[in-house]
């Protein structure tokens, strides 16, 4: 059962309580004022000009022309998004409506149910009420509810008080409504003698497991995630989720844990003073929990389990599930017990048949037994018939064997005439059999003729053929030849091409190394100059700083030695000493540019050994 359908049982009292003739209609100002309630219970947004509009007097609007329900489904069940709105409300709007007018009782009584039982009363009805209107609900169902209830307020349910009720004929085939139903509460034949508030919380948890999808509720001791100690909870499980809270009055909830396929509930040992301890694991967290008992823990494993696997397969209300299975084996049982009405229905037309039957034997042995008396009677009559034609016989016998006794006679002479026939026959075949083998050996000799000159003319053609194929061939042979014949004359050519390349390519590598080993000694006789020359420069330079250091007034000229006594000190002015200089920086100029060359010239005898390499490739 849909969410549409669980609101239109409820929109269906408020509908029939506003149609006080019964007559299927209801004015559109009471509609106009039931659909805005509805609206805004249901939390559908509505723009109260629109409502005016399609609720107008004339007959133009969609209410007038198409009628309540399909303008119901239209602009208000089709808006509305399932988890926007309390379903709880809706029902309290459709019961205050339909309650003013159906449910009238005596407010002194002791045993008329609180406003509050009535209205979870007729929740649970609807809840578990057939799909068809009016709505009834059949006796199996009103048996369930009582004994939810009965259970609830720790009784056994006896149905002996209700046997009689139940056993009429009309609430067996249409079943009852929920006015008699709370009369039927209200009468105290279940309840007597027992206090209204226990009665209240008896249907208050009835109300909250069947229409409230509750599974179990009950105090658990829990362990902290963070500080790890243990606290008294009141938990609630749904199929979606295990709510738990500081007391049973659910207004404090410290937690809420969604159940699905990937949880699982586990039973635990008992340790740190907790017993009856069990776990319940998610994907992110594992709670741990302890029972009071060992059957509490069962059945909230259990439970737990339950909503799990109703959280996997699907669905959202464990006791709609138990509703369409308790119908289906009504269904089935009805089914059955059809069947066995028509099993004795035929039963009863096979008794009557075989009673028919055995009437009709009766009369088959009446005429058996007459028509055993006219064969008597007819059998007298065959044996004298054949008597008499049994004497006739005889005389036509006599004359039969008379008449066979001649014909053998005429037998003896017709037999010799056919014997000479038929040696006559017999001559005539052996000739004719004589001349078909002459025949067929002229005709066998003149196959083999045939055949033998098919196979000469087989074999010549296939002698011409073979000749042919060996011209062939000898023609491709001399053709091969003289092919291979070029090819050998271009590869010994390429042959001669690439012997000279490769004595070329030895010829310029062994220049290449006469040239290198050349450069070689210019490099050696290049660094002997270089140190000699460097040693020369030192030398000078120590000379000139000699030389060049200024002479005071008075102080005598250190003596250079023999081969310098005549040198006189050049001044910075002195043009000789100014072309020196010049003379000394051009030699050290050409001796790096020496160098350069030298270095350049290694790495051109590198280039040329690299190519040479390369040349020595050359196959």
């Amino acid at each position: 059962m849909d969410l549409r359908s669980e609101l239109l049982k409820s929109i269906w009292y408020g509908f029939t309580a506003l149609d006080l003739e019964k007559s299927g209609k209801v004015s559109k100002s009471q509609l106009k004022v039931l659909s805005h309630n509805l609206c805004t219970v249901l939390s559908i947004p509505h723009d109260p000009v629109a409502l005016e509009e399609h609720f107008r007097d004339d007959d133009d609007g969609p209410v007038s022309s198409q009628g309540y329900m399909p303008y119901l489904n239209k602009y208000i069940l089709d808006k509305v998004v399932e988890g926007s709105f309390i379903k709880e409300s809706v029902d309290e709007l459709c019961w205050t409506l339909t309650a003013k007018k159906n449910y009238q009782t005596d407010k002194n009584s002791s045993t008329v149910l609180p406003e509050r039982d009535a209205f979870q009363l007729w929740c649970l009805f609807n809840f578990l009420s057939e799909d068809k209107y009016p709505l009834v609900m059949v006796p199996d169902e009103v048996e369930y509810l009582l004994k939810k209830v009965c259970m609830a307020l720790s009784i056994e349910f006896n149905c002996v008080e209700l046997e009689d009720f139940f056993s009429q004929d009309s609430v067996q085939q249409t079943g009852i409504t929920v006015w008699v139903f709370l009369e039927m509460m209200n009468s105290g034949k279940i309840t007597r003698g027992i206090d209204k508030s226990i009665i209240s919380m008896a249907i208050e948890e009835a109300y909250r497991e069947i229409v409230g999808d509750v599974l179990k509720e009950g105090y658990l001791w829990k362990k902290g995630q963070l500080r790890r100690n243990w606290k008294e909870r009141w938990f609630t499980l749904r199929p979606s989720s295990l709510c738990y809270y500081t007391g049973e009055d659910r207004k404090d909830c410290q937690g809420d844990i969604s159940l699905d396929g990937n949880c699982c509930v586990e039973v635990l040992p008992d340790r740190d003073g907790k017993r009856c301890m069990f776990c319940l694991k998610t994907l992110s967290k594992t709670y741990e929990m302890s029972a009071s008992d060992t059957r509490q823990r069962q059945e909230w494993t259990t439970a737990i389990q339950t909503a799990i696997r109703l959280h996997v397969e699907g669905k959202k209300s464990l006791h709609k599930d138990l509703k369409l299975k308790r119908r289906e084996q009504r269904e089935q049982r009805e089914r059955r017990q059809q069947s066995k009405e028509e099993e004795l229905q035929r039963l009863r037309a096979l008794q009557e048949e075989r009673e028919r039957k055995l009437v009709e034997l009766e009369l088959l042995k009446e005429a058996q037994k007459q028509a055993q008396a006219l064969l008597q009677q007819d059998e007298q009559k065959r044996r004298q018939q054949h008597e008499q034609l049994q004497q006739a016989l005889e005389v036509q016998l006599k004359e039969a064997e008379e008449a066979r006794v001649s014909m053998q006679a005429e037998m003896v002479v017709k037999e010799e005439e056919a014997e000479k026939q038929r040696k006559r026959i017999k001559e005539l075949e052996e000739m004719q059999k004589r001349l078909e083998e002459a025949l067929q050996q002229e005709i066998k000799a003149r196959l083999d003729e045939e055949s033998h000159r098919n196979a000469q003319a087989g074999l010549l053609a296939e002698e011409e053929d073979k000749m042919r194929a060996l011209m062939n061939l000898q023609e491709e042979q001399e053709e091969y030849i003289l092919k291979t014949q070029r090819e050998k004359q271009e590869l010994k050519q390429e042959m001669e091409v690439k012997s000279q390349a490769l004595e070329e390519a030895q010829r310029q590598l062994e220049e290449v190394r006469a040239n290198r080993h050349r450069v070689d000694q210019d490099v050696v006789a290049a660094q002997r100059k270089l140190r000699l020359a460097s040693t020369n420069v030192k030398h000078w330079n120590v000379q000139m700083n000699r030389l060049m250091r200024p002479i005071g007034p008075g102080e005598k000229r250190p003596s250079l030695g023999s081969s310098f006594s005549a040198f006189q000190i050049p001044t910075q002015r002195d043009p000789g000493l100014r072309l020196r200089k010049r003379s000394d920086s051009e030699n050290q100029d050409e001796e790096s540019k020496e160098n350069v060359h030298d270095r350049a010239g290694c790495d051109l005898e590198k280039r040329h050994s690299h190519a040479s390499n390369g040349d020595m490739d050359i196959p």
